[in-house]
């Protein structure tokens, strides 16, 4: 039975995007040579982060959302032989458009 994550606070929960397993130039990269992904999507979204004062800021992010991530940030996590990242909100670089 699968469980499912539940991100708190300004967390996000992504999971990202693989790599391909031959370089451009056509050479085959087994897995310690291949760089760590920078881009994902974005899974489940925590409700926003609470001031000093008590008040929540949303977040800015939706599930669904490809996004680049800092690339060594990050909690990481697998299920069920799926890789996913647990992210604070300000490690989220940008959205990717297009």
């Amino acid at each position: 039975m699968a469980r499912t994550y539940e991100p708190m606070g300004d967390r996000v929960l992504v999971k990202p995007t693989e790599r391909d397993d031959v370089s451009p130039g056509g050479i085959f990269l087994p897995d310690t040579a291949k760089e760590k992904p920078q881009e994902g999507e974005v899974v489940a979204v925590g409700p926003g982060r609470v001031t000093e004062d008590g008040n929540r800021v949303p977040m800015d992010l939706k599930k669904g959302e490809i996004v680049l991530y800092a690339k060594y940030g990050g909690t990481e996590i697998k299920e069920d032989g799926t890789d996913y990242l647990m992210l604070s909100e300000r490690d989220i670089l940008a959205r990717v458009n297009g």
